[in-house]
């Protein structure tokens, strides 16, 4: 089994909680301004995401105003 088959934790967080808190932002909000559903947004933000497009990424990180690394961050699983 390679590492992208594992269904184990990646060990990747998503810090969008803080980063909306930081911002005054909600949830709700983000989801009209990058064009993806509350609830894909909450899989992300609860860790739960399997993977993400690069697209969505890149609107997040702008309309959050953010780098890559300021909103993915490596945890040990």
């Amino acid at each position: 089994m390679t590492p992208a088959e594992d269904e184990g934790p990646s060990g990747v967080h998503c810090r969008l909680d803080e980063l909306l808190e930081a911002r005054g932002m909600t949830l709700t909000r983000l989801s009209e301004l990058v064009g993806v559903s509350v609830v894909n947004l909450s899989v992300l933000k609860n860790d739960r995401a399997r993977a993400i497009r690069y697209s969505t990424l890149a609107a997040l990180c702008r309309v959050l105003d953010c780098e890559i690394g300021e909103l993915l961050v490596l945890r040990e699983p």
